[in-house]
């Protein structure tokens, strides 16, 4: 300002006009504090994200840069508007001499050169590009020229540093400086129709570029355009800036203790997804304070322009609002996921030295060129008014609104994804190794354990977060060289080793040293203290097979389930719920630090109904029993009245302990050496003839047809023939009524019978009393039997004949069951209704509720109330027949013997057989043995009357049970 010029005062200002030449007062313009304080939040947000991220040497080196920003911005200060011609030209070729040398020596990164550097000292001349570009366009679109002539120049000017820039390649630095130069277009008033024809050539030959870009950008565009999240392609940084976003809510993370492990899945989090850290560590408040700061930055440039004194000065202004427009707007965008990831960073808030400094001097430019426009208002001439900026306002405005929309684009991100973010957020850093769960226990009806668990701890560390002292500890508590450990952290296959298993007291004295990174983890393996006893019933545990797996859709494949017998029947109640011990890891997958766990939930405890001291004495007697030359016997006790077992005995057997783990090998291979199928349980799974015991169901037929009457007495003796066929009874035997004949079990009287009937009449009778069918017990693996038909037995290609009628009569033939088929019809037989026989009576859970498991009814036969002659029969069997060992016991009981004719069976061919109930008018309890090769029936009387007698004496001790707390 000339100290000479005077002041054109406007009349009627009311400012009082002195006579004279004394020059008007000027009152000193104030400093943009809106703008200087926008500055400084972005620079201070900027910061508190290296902060965060524990970048302590990038945020010195941040802080320095800054500094040496703001130390830009106060020297431009003392730069006028006259400057800026010959200022921006020299900034103008310096960029382009730095950037012709970036491409002979050059810094390589990810396969573009873009860096120079001079000792500790790094340089990136495109952002110099920058302010050079602007500053000489501003001066050539202010020049008084024609539009032609400008714009020339301006494309001429802006096509070097843009061209050197793609050389690079660096995109979207170059993406910037085109935007930037069409931002100037239509600033600096060249007509629209142009800059439009412009933008649709740029637009047409983009495609073309492709050729220009490296694999990982193409990898970004397909990323973008393919809505890709791979974790190995492009789309994964969508998918993080998206996770951050969320992750930060309100406030911010910053504080979070799992926050640096999560920050480090961030790619570029300190420059070009800055705005994304910010809000994840600082939370959407620092993100909206980030976007407001920048807008006002815009706004205020912008009105900068129009109090500029020069056109050049008012071109620059606007221009560098501009600016930090488009960089802001693509860089939010690209966080936001709006647009393919750039590479642009925000401005002032990204880390970046050389950037931060030259926003900071184009910063103080402007404020400083608005000042001294303020300071030398009233003598500016108006005449390049005719030139100042197009719709700069318009432009600002445009820009923040679009900051604005993405802001609450972000808002929206968090509210209506956040929780699926934050949880892929998590579940990407934590690995997991599964701590199995105790299996429940499974007890008799009185409690007394039959499966349990045996404690033992083992020794995890955590490679990567147990330090070389932690290790040499556990080396030492466990017996172990430090070196075989070190060894085996240095091949891990998961966030846990597992190296030693300990006796309790080693793995107590491990925890109470509180190591770094090693855990003692308490683990179960199941043991069976009954062993043999209950060996088929209980099965045994094992590692999950396809089959398992398909079976139970929630089971992992490591997980160890029920492989045998009752252990798989309620494996779902037994197995409990894992628990897990878990790890942060970075994003190479090495653990970082311990993370939250997830204790197991022990299975439930589920009772049985039998007891075990019955079950002991059912097997001892059946034991002493097969002495007679069987190669192997089953024999059952249930109640007749629920179908509840109350013993189930097998024989040979087999000690399921040895199925491990460990597996004990051998005796593996001696339990397959053995006879008589020890694998099997006998009672359900083993299945023969079932002889004279089948006369209680063609004596049932007979009762519901009443073909022979029951009082009618039918000649016997001791054979019958049939069709040229004669058909022989075990002794000569007088004529009976049907009474008599299933007392003495007179094989005559039932081929008579059989015959008169027909099959049809027998095998209805058959079926409503269970035979040819399982019985639903709860146990896997149960076999059928097999009852033939006409019909089936001519679909298999064999005959029926007369005589397989005859045979069907005394359970020969086409016919085989097992013990416990047996044992439910004589039930069924006795009481009138079938029941479905069960070993399990319920679980308790982790509360101490006791639940019943659920089973059918007994199911009323039809003809129950005809069956007082059949039951008649069987106590005669008692009293003066084939069963008189039984009349012993201290109650009225009745049974049915059996001799089968088995050709697979070893010494006289004959399979022994007894069915009884007790008392005979109101059954509590039915037993039924079976002897395979065991001889004549009555071989088979003396286990079932010793185990019926030890019942009967311990009736109620053995059908009691202890007080518990019901839940249905």
């Amino acid at each position: 300002m000339l100290s000479g010029e005077r002041s054109a005062q406007p009349a009627g200002s009311g400012r009082s006009r002195q006579s004279g030449t004394r020059p008007v007062e000027r009152k000193r313009p104030r400093p943009d504090v809106i703008a200087v304080l926008a500055l400084a939040t972005l620079v201070t947000l900027g910061l508190l994200n290296l902060q965060a991220l524990g970048a302590r040497s990038l945020m010195e080196h941040q802080a320095a840069t800054v500094f040496a920003g703001f130390v830009l911005f106060v020297i431009v200060r003392r730069f006028r508007a006259a400057d800026l011609r010959w200022l921006g030209w020299l900034c103008y070729a310096v960029s382009v001499l730095l950037l012709v040398a970036v491409g002979v020596a050059g810094d390589v990164s990810y396969g573009a050169r873009r860096w120079l550097t001079f000792g500790s000292f790094t340089l990136q001349p495109s952002e110099l590009a920058k302010v050079g570009l602007l500053l000489v366009l501003a001066d050539v679109l202010g020049r008084e020229h024609g539009w032609l002539r400008r714009l020339a120049t301006a494309l001429l000017v802006a096509a070097i540093p843009v061209g050197l820039v793609v050389m690079e390649p660096d995109l979207s630095t170059a993406s910037v400086l085109a935007a930037l130069t069409v931002a100037m277009l239509v600033l600096g008033r060249i007509p629209l129709r142009v800059i439009v024809g412009l933008t649709l050539v740029i637009a047409i030959a983009a495609p073309f570029a492709e050729k220009l870009l490296h694999p990982y950008q193409l990898e970004r565009l397909h990323a973008y355009f393919s809505g890709s999240r791979s974790a190995s392609g492009a789309g994964w940084t969508i998918l993080q800036a998206h996770i951050a976003l969320a992750w930060g809510g309100l406030t911010g993370a910053a504080r979070d203790p799992t926050q640096q492990v999560l920050s480090q899945y961030l790619p570029a989090r300190e420059t070009d997804l800055a705005f994304a850290s910010l809000v994840e560590q600082w939370g959407i408040i620092a993100g909206l304070l980030a976007v407001l700061a920048a807008g006002l930055l815009v706004w205020r440039f912008a009105l900068a322009s129009r109090r500029a004194r020069t056109p050049g000065a008012a071109f620059f202004s606007a221009g560098f609002a501009a600016l930090i427009g488009i960089e802001v707007l693509i860089s939010v965008a690209a966080n936001l996921g709006l647009i393919p990831t750039a590479g642009v960073p925000f401005p002032l808030l990204s880390y970046g030295g050389t950037a931060a400094a030259a926003h900071l001097a184009m910063a103080g430019m402007v404020l400083r060129l608005r000042s001294e426009a303020e300071w030398h208002r009233l003598w500016m001439a108006p005449s390049w008014r005719r030139m100042h900026p197009r719709m700069p306002r318009f432009t600002a405005v445009a820009m923040c609104a679009g900051l604005l929309a993405m802001a609450g684009f972000a808002i929206n991100l968090q509210q209506s994804r956040g929780n699926a973010l934050r949880a892929s957020g998590l579940m990407q850093m934590i690995r997991c190794t599964p701590v199995a769960a105790p299996r429940g226990v499974i007890t008799d009806r009185h409690g007394t354990p039959i499966a349990v668990n045996v404690a033992q701890d083992h020794v995890w560390i955590a490679p990567g977060i147990a330090d070389d002292v932690s290790v040499t500890r556990v080396a030492a508590l466990v017996s172990r060289p430090p070196v075989q450990i070190q060894k085996r952290l240095a091949h891990r296959t998961g966030p846990f080793i597992d190296v030693a298993t300990v006796p309790l007291d080693v793995g107590a004295r491990i925890r109470a040293a509180r190591l770094h990174g090693v855990l003692v983890v308490r683990t179960a393996r199941r043991h069976y203290p009954f062993g043999a006893l209950v060996g088929p019933l209980l099965g045994w545990t094992g590692v999950a097979t396809p089959d398992d797996l398909k079976r139970w859709h929630d089971l992992q494949g490591y997980q160890t389930v029920g492989r045998a017998g009752l252990e798989q029947m309620y494996d779902p109640l037994l197995r409990g719920r894992d628990g897990q011990k878990c790890v942060y890891v970075d994003p190479a997958g090495q653990p970082v630090a311990m993370a939250p766990s997830k204790r197991a939930v022990p299975g439930s405890t589920v009772r049985l109904t039998l007891d075990m001291k019955l079950q002991r004495h059912l097997t001892g007697y059946l034991a002493a029993a097969s002495h007679t030359g069987s190669d192997l016997g089953g024999a059952v006790m249930l109640d007749p009245r629920n179908g509840q077992v109350l013993a189930m005995a097998s024989l040979p057997s087999y000690d399921n302990n040895i199925f491990g783990p460990p597996v004990d090998t051998k005796a593996l291979a001696r339990l397959d050496r053995r006879p008589g199928h020890p694998g099997l349980e006998h009672v359900t799974q083993v299945a023969g003839p079932p002889g004279s015991t089948f006369k209680l169901v063609v004596a049932s037929a007979n009762m519901v047809h009443r073909v022979v009457p029951p009082h009618r007495v039918v000649p016997t003796g001791g054979a019958w023939t049939l069709g040229g066929h004669t058909f022989h009874n075990w002794s000569v035997l007088p004529p009976q009524d049907l009474t008599q004949a299933i007392a003495w079990s007179n094989d005559v009287y039932f081929y008579k019978l059989a015959w008169a009937l027909g099959a049809a009449p027998i095998i209805k009778a058959a079926h409503q009393l269970g035979v040819g069918r399982p019985t639903g017990i709860d146990l896997p693996g149960e076999s059928g039997g097999y009852l033939g038909t006409p019909s089936t037995v001519s679909q298999v290609g064999a005959d029926w004949y007369p005589g397989s009628t005859v045979l069907l009569g005394i359970g020969q033939g086409y016919i085989t069951t097992t013990p416990l088929q047996d044992a439910v019809w004589t039930a069924g037989v006795s009481t009138g209704a079938v029941v479905t026989p069960h070993l399990g009576l319920g679980y308790e859970s982790g509360r101490g509720t006791f639940t019943r498991l659920p089973f059918p009814a007994p199911r009323r036969l039809p003809f129950a109330s005809k069956l007082g002659p059949v039951r008649a029969g069987m106590r005669a069997a008692v009293t003066g027949g084939t069963a008189g060992p039984l009349s012993t016991l201290p109650v009225a009981a009745g049974g049915k013997t059996g001799t089968a004719e088995d050709s697979t069976a070893p010494g006289a061919g004959n399979d022994s057989w007894l069915s009884a109930v007790a008392p005979m008018h109101r059954p509590v309890i039915e037993a039924t043995a079976f002897l395979h090769g065991g001889g004549a029936g009555e071989i088979s009387t003396e286990p079932v009357r010793a185990a019926l007698a030890y019942f009967l004496a311990h009736q109620k001790a053995i059908l009691a049970g202890p007080p518990v707390k019901h839940h249905r």
